[in-house]
């Protein structure tokens, strides 16, 4: 609190915590101020993270440039982000007035909320995109071409390679099987339908989608074409498990939720439960979000799969924080993953030529994990946490970026730059 007045009385303005007495409110400007409540980040009765309230209402009758003038050539950098905010808190009351979350965003195809996300659907001329979040990210693509996405799913193809899909071994009586935990709007699903089913090889597939949100799952019926051969089940994916007999010859693991992961879903006995669930051979594919340091989420995953499984691969996602795992205990992986590759190289169909070129591009960035013992159970996997130190480290990035551009050029380079 005795900041924040430093901070206000930097300004030189007239303020006063949620109002001025009657019969002393000075003529405008002035600011009002208010601390409502706290946001604090709390368990188990302790507080790790203490987070205030702050409501600041910047009051005038008119336009006032000498005033921001003021604020904006204030020489302490405190005095710079208490005027960014104002200005922020006065574009938001210009602009808040849409019925949309996003009200900036025109155009959205579809918008709505569940129990679980918000979500939002937008498409542009060649694509379909679903986001579970306001500002960033993406959950599901579907490409109106039906080619790929060149996202984190077409790297997660090269599992079912690494499975054997294409070694002549399945059947109508015996079709190879994929399991999805976080089928999202099901381009994975969608994909492999497309590029495995179709082709030279044509293999006889079975996929079954476990998607925990039925608000998802049907834009992915309505905007996203899901095909009607996706088994979809509205299941947690960790129970799911625990009632399904069958066995897989690919489960994907894609149960993120913005920029963290179920922590029954990241434990040492739940990818024992998966492997319990894979064929002879099988492999098991983990999309991971925000890779990091040595002792971020990412590495606490990686380590916890490589107590369940011999073979452990990754593979950095171009131009995104996505990493794509693979793990299996066949020490032949890698090998099938080359030769099924070759296979698709002799095909005269564009799919299987797009999908091959595509596997080279993947097959350059593989890399064999060694795990360390950074192991996440049950009892014990602090994945909230570990997801907050990674977005911490993004936002500071991206406030020193803002930052440098403000001392540059002012609050107007940074209005410019959000364009």
């Amino acid at each position: 609190m005795d900041k924040l007045l430093e901070i206000i009385s930097e300004i030189d303005i007239p303020s006063a915590y949620d109002h001025f007495a009657e019969g002393e409110s000075p003529d405008p400007p002035f600011i009002c101020y208010l601390i409502p409540g706290n946001d604090n980040f709390a368990a188990d009765g302790k507080a790790y993270f203490k987070v205030d309230q702050v409501n600041i209402e910047l009051y005038t009758d008119l336009k006032d440039p000498e005033t921001e003038k003021e604020g904006q050539e204030a020489k302490k950098p405190d005095a710079a982000k208490i005027i960014a905010g104002i200005l922020a808190f006065v574009i938001c009351c210009a602009f808040g007035s849409s019925d949309s979350f996003a009200f900036w965003e025109e155009d959205l195809t579809f918008e709505g909320e569940s129990v679980y996300n918000y979500l939002q659907v937008r498409e542009d001329a060649g694509s379909v995109y679903l986001s579970t979040n306001v500002l960033f990210g993406v959950q599901s693509v579907y490409m109106k071409n039906g080619g790929l996405t060149g996202m984190y799913y077409d790297y997660a193809m090269a599992a079912p390679i690494m499975a054997g899909i294409n070694t002549g071994s399945f059947t109508e009586a015996e079709p190879f099987r994929i399991l999805i935990l976080g089928n999202g709007s099901g381009t994975f699903a969608t994909q492999c339908q497309r590029y495995f089913s179709e082709g030279l090889f044509a293999v006889p597939l079975v996929i079954d989608a476990v998607e925990i949100d039925q608000d998802i799952t049907d834009p992915a019926e309505k905007y996203f074409d899901l095909p009607d051969k996706v088994n979809v089940y509205t299941y947690d994916g960790r129970a799911f498990l625990n009632v399904c007999k069958d066995k897989y010859d690919v489960i994907m693991v894609d149960a993120y939720q913005d920029i963290t992961i179920p922590f029954q879903m990241s434990s040492l006995e739940f990818f024992t439960l998966v492997k319990e669930h894979l064929a002879d051979d099988g492999v098991m594919v983990v999309n991971l979000n925000m890779r990091g340091g040595e002792n971020a989420m990412n590495t606490h995953i990686a380590d916890t799969i490589g107590a369940c499984f011999e073979q452990v691969w990754t593979v950095d996602v171009d131009y995104t924080t996505n990493r794509e795992l693979f793990a299996s205990d066949s020490p032949e992986m890698t090998d099938t993953f080359r030769k099924g590759c070759e296979g698709y190289c002799i095909s005269s169909f564009s799919t299987d030529r797009d999908l091959y070129l595509f596997m080279q591009r993947a097959e350059k960035g593989l890399k064999q994990y060694t795990p360390g013992s950074m192991i996440m159970t049950d009892d014990q996997a602090p994945v909230e946490l570990l997801s907050m130190k990674a977005i911490d480290g993004i936002i500071y990035d991206e406030v020193a970026y803002f930052k440098d551009i403000y001392k540059e050029q002012g609050m107007k380079g940074v209005i410019d730059a959000l364009k």
